[in-house]
């Protein structure tokens, strides 16, 4: 990779465009002297029998608009990046431009999100104007993955239910928009011996939240599920700590039956979450995270810390 960004195809960028340049007013030049090809003007060349083709001059207009398209290239090329590696006099660059467009608008913002600062998620679920910009957020950073009504798909949790990976506080939910969080569960064949034993422990942890399974499968898989218990928990309710599921319950993020709890079984999971801290300021985060934690209490869900 380091052949591609070394000084020298800094300077290949920097002849082409030059060069280019130079070449069109070579064009221009060329292109600008008259050369009679005939006496009366024409080039010689006639097309059906009286249409002839004239050797007129380039119109002074148009040849000074090119020589001044080619100054304003110069020109900008000086100013602004284009040769190669060089920065420009201005040092403009698109990161710089967009931070600066960023700060901005959050310099204009500020007084709005100052109100709710020190509004806790209880009170910023009541208010209107907060609520509003929390779900315009959500819209804009988040329902590409959860969906816009925030319930999510198969591997996107649905966050207007109270099943929480990590949990549900306010703090807690902040915490993962502004770093992101990233679930794995490691292929676990090989640790429970893998061949039956993999459809077994399917169809106990199928028998944990009382989905329809083969009881002889899993009374089998119980003992078995004694290495998952380690993430798990021996009673199958997971642990928010590591982000490990709750088995118990009847929301599958990945898939429902045999099949697929096998295939996580055997081949694993990982799932990430991006970092919003440097899409969203704590302010924006602040209010995003009350947003987002009213989802699951709009239907009276208790408040699990």
């Amino acid at each position: 990779m380091s052949d591609f960004i070394n000084s020298g195809w800094s300077w290949y960028v920097i002849s082409i465009v030059v060069g280019g340049l130079a070449f069109c007013l070579f064009v221009l030049m060329v292109a600008s002297k008259r050369k009679v090809m005939a006496d009366d003007n024409t080039t010689g060349h006639i097309w059906d029998e009286d249409l002839k083709e004239l050797n007129n001059p380039l119109p002074r207009w148009w040849l000074w608009l090119f020589v001044i398209t080619v100054i304003f290239a110069a020109i900008y090329l000086s100013l602004y990046p284009g040769l190669g590696a060089s920065k420009g006099a201005f040092g403009w660059t698109s990161v710089g431009q967009y931070q600066a467009e960023q700060e901005k608008a959050r310099a204009a913002m500020a007084p709005v999100y100052a109100k709710f600062v020190a509004m806790p998620a209880e009170e910023l679920a009541k208010d209107t104007a907060a609520m509003g910009i929390g779900e315009r957020l959500f819209v804009n950073n988040c329902a590409g993955c959860h969906g816009s009504d925030a319930r999510g798909g198969k591997g996107f949790p649905n966050l207007t239910d109270n099943d929480w990976l990590y949990g549900s506080g306010h703090d807690k939910i902040k915490e993962t928009i502004a770093n992101g969080r990233q679930g794995m569960m490691p292929p676990m064949a090989a640790a429970i011996g893998g061949g039956e034993n993999v459809r077994n422990v399917a169809h106990y942890v199928l028998s944990l939240s009382g989905s329809p399974h083969n009881a002889v499968y899993a009374q089998l898989g119980k003992e078995k599920f004694a290495v998952c218990a380690g993430c798990h928990g021996a009673d199958g309710k997971g642990m928010q700590a590591v982000g490990a599921p709750n088995l118990t319950d009847k929301v599958w993020l990945h898939g429902w039956g045999e099949q697929a709890i096998m295939n996580i079984v055997n081949n694993g999971k990982t799932n990430v979450m991006p970092q919003h801290a440097s899409r969203l300021n704590p302010e924006q985060i602040h209010v995003l995270g009350a947003y987002v934690w009213s989802l699951s209490r709009k239907d009276g869900a208790p408040t699990a810390q």
